[in-house]
C-alpha cells in the first residue's frame, strides 16, 4: 500500500466520478426495479397481501438501516486509511466491520422468531394481512445473513475503487429475485406454489447470491484488504468506534424512516387499508426513482474521503458540483415523465377501482418531491463524507421523522380528508432541501478556510 497510490486521488474527477458513480448507479436501479417487481407479484396474490408487504416496510427499512450504515462508515473510514497508506489500519475496519454484521444477524435472527407476529397484530386485525405479514417478515429476518453481508461486502469495493464489481454482486442478486419471485409465488413449472412467502424466499436467496459473489470479489480481486477470521473475532473497538461515527447517522436516517412510516401507516389505516397499500406502492416508487441518487452517493463519498485525507480541496468541491448537476437533471426528468403516467403505474400493481383513486392523487403530489430529496440526500451524503456527520444528522432527523410526521398528523387533524395528505410529501422535502442547502454552504466556507490558514 505504501507504494501505490489510489486511482481516487489520480483519475480526472469527471472521469473517476463516471467510473465510480455509473455502476453502482445502474446496481441500484435493478435493485430497486426487483422491489417493485416484488410488489407487482405479492400484488396480483391479492390487495391485502400487498398491504401486508407494505407494512413489512419499517422493520425491513431498520435491518437495511443497520447494514448500509455499518457500510457506509466503513465507505468513509476506509478511503481514509488507504490515503494515508496505513495498511494496519485499513485491515483492522474491514475486519472489524464483518464482527459487528455478524452480531447483527444474531438480533435479526431473534427479533424474527419472537416479534414479528406481535408487530402485525399492534396494527391490524385482519387475518389474512396479520397471517401473510407474519410469514413474508419471518423469512426476511431469519435468513438476513445475505442482506447484512451483500451490503457490507459491496461497500468494501465501492470503498476501495472497485465500483464495478459491487454493481455485478448486486445486480446479480436483483436479476435472480426477479427471475424467481413469480416461480415460487405462482408455482409456475416444477416450482411450488407458495404465495407470499414464495416471494420474501426470493428475495432472501437473492440477496445470498449477492453476499456470495461480493465475497469472492472481495477475497480475490480486492488488493486493497485482507480478510482474516483471527482479526474478525478480535474487533478493534477504536475501528468500531470510526466506523460508527460515520455511520450512525445513516443509520438513524433509515431508522427513523422506518418509524417514520410505521406512525404514518397509522394515519392512513383511519381512512383505509387501500390507502396504506398506496403509501406502499409510493414508498416502492419513491425508491426506484432516488436510486440514481443513491448510487451517485456510493460512488461520490469514497472520492470525498480520500481526497479530504490528502486535502486535495479542488476535487472534492468537483465531485460535489458534478454528483449535484446530474442527480437534479435526471430527478427533473423523471418528475415530468411520471406525472404524466401515474395511471399506468398503478395498473401494474393491479389497482382497484378505490386504490386507483386514492393513488392518481397521492402520485401527483408525492413526485413533486423527488427534485428536493435527490438535493437533501447528495448534500447530506458530501456533509457526511467531509467530516461534518452532525449536519447530516439534524437534516436526516427532520427528513426521516419530524417534517414527515408532523406534516401528515397536522394535515389529517385540520382537513380530516385522505387526499390533501398527500402534500406532507412534497412539504417536508422542501423544508429540509433549504436546510441541507444552508448547513451545506456553512460546512463549504469552514473547510475552504482551513485549506487556505
Amino acid at each position: 500500500m505504501s507504494e501505490r497510490e489510489n486511482k481516487l486521488g489520480t483519475m480526472p474527477v469527471a472521469k473517476l466520478l463516471v467510473s465510480m458513480a455509473v455502476p453502482m448507479m445502474l446496481s441500484f436501479f435493478i435493485q430497486a426495479l426487483y422491489n417493485i417487481v416484488d410488489s407487482m407479484f405479492v400484488a396480483q396474490i391479492s390487495e391485502n397481501s400487498l398491504t401486508a408487504v407494505s407494512l413489512a416496510m419499517p422493520m425491513q427499512s431498520i435491518m437495511n438501516a443497520i447494514g448500509i450504515g455499518t457500510g457506509v462508515g466503513l465507505s468513509a473510514s476506509l478511503p481514509r486509511a488507504i490515503a494515508r497508506r496505513d495498511e494496519e489500519h485499513a485491515h483492522s475496519l474491514a475486519n472489524t466491520g464483518i464482527f459487528l454484521i455478524l452480531c447483527y444477524i444474531a438480533v435479526s435472527v431473534i427479533l424474527g422468531l419472537t416479534f414479528v407476529r406481535p408487530f402485525y397484530q399492534f396494527q391490524i386485525d385482519v387475518p389474512e394481512i396479520v397471517e401473510g405479514g407474519v410469514t413474508y417478515l419471518s423469512i426476511v429476518f431469519i435468513i438476513s445473513a445475505g442482506a447484512f453481508f451483500g451490503t457490507y461486502f459491496e461497500k468494501m469495493l465501492t470503498s476501495t475503487g472497485n465500483a464495478s464489481m459491487a454493481m455485478i454482486s448486486q445486480a446479480s442478486g436483483a436479476v435472480f429475485n426477479i427471475i424467481f419471485d413469480p416461480l415460487l409465488i405462482f408455482g409456475i413449472g416444477p416450482f411450488p406454489k407458495l404465495g407470499i412467502a414464495g416471494a420474501a424466499l426470493a428475495t432472501v436467496m437473492g440477496q445470498i447470491l449477492a453476499a456470495a459473489i461480493a465475497f469472492w470479489f472481495n477475497m480475490k480481486k480486492n488488493e486493497w484488504i485482507q480478510i482474516r477470521p483471527a482479526w474478525i473475532f478480535h474487533p478493534s473497538w477504536k475501528s468500531a468506534k470510526e466506523i460508527y461515527t460515520i455511520g450512525i447517522p445513516s443509520m438513524i436516517t433509515m431508522g427513523l424512516t422506518s418509524m417514520s412510516s410505521f406512525f404514518i401507516n397509522q394515519i392512513f389505516l383511519q381512512y383505509s387499508t387501500t390507502a396504506t397499500a398506496v403509501y406502499g406502492i409510493w414508498m416502492k416508487l419513491q425508491n426506484f426513482c432516488y436510486m440514481p441518487s443513491f448510487g451517485m452517493n456510493n460512488g461520490m463519498v469514497p472520492i470525498l474521503s480520500y481526497n479530504r485525507g490528502t486535502k486535495r480541496y479542488d476535487r472534492v468541491w468537483k465531485t460535489v458540483r458534478y454528483a449535484l448537476t446530474v442527480i437534479l437533471s435526471l430527478m427533473l426528468v423523471l418528475t415530468a415523465v411520471l406525472e404524466f403516467i401515474p395511471d399506468v403505474i398503478l395498473r401494474m400493481f393491479n389497482a382497484s377501482e378505490g386504490l386507483m383513486s386514492i393513488g392518481m392523487t397521492a402520485l401527483r403530489y408525492a413526485l413533486i418531491s423527488l427534485v428536493f430529496g435527490g438535493t437533501c440526500i447528495i448534500l447530506t451524503s458530501a456533509m457526511q463524507a467531509l467530516g461534518h456527520a452532525r449536519y447530516t444528522l439534524i437534516v436526516n432527523i427532520l427528513r426521516g421523522f419530524v417534517l414527515p410526521v408532523s406534516s401528515f398528523f397536522l394535515l389529517s387533524s385540520l382537513f380530516h380528508e385522505l387526499s390533501k395528505l398527500w402534500i406532507a410529501i412534497p412539504l417536508s422535502d422542501m423544508i429540509c432541501c433549504a436546510i441541507s442547502v444552508f448547513l451545506f454552504l456553512k460546512m463549504k466556507k469552514k473547510l475552504s478556510a482551513e485549506a487556505a490558514s
